[in-house]
This record gives structure tokens, sequence and C-alpha cells, in this order.
């Protein structure tokens, strides 16, 4: 009988946010496509460092083995060619992921196939393979380099999300940013009891949300997954965000309303694992502390 990923939390990772393929990818932009090539053939059985994505990668797959149920799939998406890719699953026997799908689009685009696998979330380090899949609907973040205190081993899972344009839609930052502050919070007070249309990353929340209440402990407190909201919202524009969130039945570990304020110092404190957040200078302040996933707006074009 066929398998089904329809209640899977499914993640899409590319091999180089998988890996550690910098030396390939410059091999590959400054000598082509037959050096790249000639390389990963004669480096086929050398094991590749993890890369950015790794780490919560290897958490995240760990949760299947703790109940012996199975919550999570990932499934490896490349530009490569099967050709090029055994050094792709020779590393991944390596580490003992249980990862047993794979894209191999031989470069073509590989949005695509995210809805054929089910992708709940797909992370990259190639913006426009990140930005495709933002156009056709998937939860999908553009991943910074690691930082170099970048844990390896996670006990816990943390994830942390930035509010708008993110868990909830853009509908609200976009009067912020065309309209200013005053307007912004006008529309919060007086849209304070009507919940928060959905954003793109809302359904990777409400998984990651069903799979805590499977690991809730005697005392209440879900492990081994710890989420956190980090929103430059404040006072009175936190009532929608709380209102919304119990409208959806789902319960935030933490929550920051940061009012402005730099969410870098707040996250350091909070260890996630991966932050993602919509806004470039958030990123780039928090890049260097915690390992970051930048979201892209989706964009008016063939998917609409």
């Amino acid at each position: 009988m066929p398998q089904s990923l329809d209640n899977l939390l499914v993640i899409g990772i590319s091999s180089r946010a998988l890996f550690d393929l910098e030396t390939e990818e410059a091999i590959f932009r400054q000598h082509g496509l037959e050096e790249y090539r000639r390389h990963q053939l004669l480096n086929e059985n050398e094991i590749l460092k993890p890369g950015a994505g790794f780490a919560l990668v290897k958490a995240l797959l760990k949760l299947n083995r703790l109940t012996g149920q199975r919550f999570v799939e990932v499934v490896v998406m490349s530009r490569n060619s099967s050709e090029t890719s055994m050094r792709i699953f020779n590393s991944i026997k390596h580490y003992g992921l249980d990862i047993t799908r794979a894209v191999l689009s031989g470069g073509a685009s590989l949005a695509p196939y995210l809805q054929a696998f089910n992708v709940s979330l797909f992370l990259s380090l190639h913006e426009d393979d990140v930005q495709a899949a933002v156009n056709s609907g998937v939860a999908a973040a553009l991943l910074y380099q690691k930082p170099e205190n970048a844990l390896e081993e996670l006990e816990q899972i943390r994830i942390a999300f930035d509010g708008d344009a993110v868990i909830f839609s853009d509908e609200s930052e976009r009067i912020y940013q065309t309209e200013g502050i005053e307007a912004f919070e006008k529309h919060e007070r007086e849209n304070a009891l009507l919940p928060l249309p959905q954003g793109p990353f809302a359904r990777l929340l409400l998984a990651l949300s069903y799979i805590q209440n499977n690991f809730k402990n005697p005392d209440g407190h879900a492990a081994p997954i710890r989420t956190a909201l980090v929103t430059a919202r404040s006072s009175p524009a936190h009532e929608r965000v709380i209102r919304t969130l119990r409208a959806w039945n789902v319960a935030i570990d933490e929550t920051f309303f940061m009012g402005g304020i730099v969410k870098s110092d707040v996250l350091s404190a909070f260890k996630p694992h991966m932050f993602f957040d919509d806004h470039p200078d958030h990123c780039d302040r928090a890049a260097n502390k915690v390992q970051t996933g930048r979201v892209p707006w989706k964009q008016a074009g063939e998917f609409e």
C-alpha cells in the first residue's frame, strides 16, 4: 500500500543547507558544472561537515525515535543530478540520519516538487529557490551561515518566530509600512477581537503544537520542543496576538513583545536553534548569535 506524508511534518532541505558545501558551491560558480561534477566524483567518499540546518534536522528526526511514532519526515532537495549526489547520501548514512527520500532535479527548479511531497517547511541557502517556494505557497526560509556558537547537539528543540508576515499574515505589517505606526495601532485596536489571518509559518506552528501535545510531561511542560514568539509589537497591539493564539488553540511557551527593541539580545538568552523573521535587518543582527532563517515576502506572479 502506498505511504502517505499527509499527517507528517515534512521538512524539505537543500543539500547545501544540510551539509557544508561552500567549497563545492565556489567551484561551481568559479569553474562551472563540469569541474563541480569532477570534484564531487573524486571526493565521493569524503564525508561532508554539518551545514546550517543540520542540527535542527537531526533533532527533529530524533522525535520519531522517542515514541516509536513517526511525526517528522525529511526530504533532501537538490539541483544535483543523481550522478553527483552519492556524496550527499554517503554523508547522510555516516551521520545516521533517518532520511530516505530525495529530490534530485538535475538543475531544474525545486518549487514544483514541494507540494508533491507535502512539504511543510523548506530550508535553503539559495535565495531563488526560497523565493519560488514562498511564491508557490510553501513556508520557506533562506538560512544564514552557522554562527560560531551554533549548537550541534540539541537536547531540547527551541524555535523562535517573528509574528507579522511569519506566523501571522502580512496584512497588519503592510499597514505599518505604508501608513505608519499610528495607523497600525489604530487598526489593531479596532480589530483586537478579530483573529489575525494565518501567515506562511502558521501551519508549521500548528504542527509543532500538535507534536508538543504528544510529549506533555506530568508537570504540564512540553518537551522536547519549546517555542517563542519574538515580535516587534507592543501594547496596544499585543491583545490581538494573544487572542489569535487562543483562537488557534496554540500555546507558545515564551512570548516577547519587543516594542521596537533589537531582538538579538533576547534571542541570545532564549537560545533558539532556529529563528525565523522576515526583516533583513533583524536577521542580520540575529545571525551572529543564533541560527537564523529569513522569510521572504510572497511576490505576485505565476502562482497568483
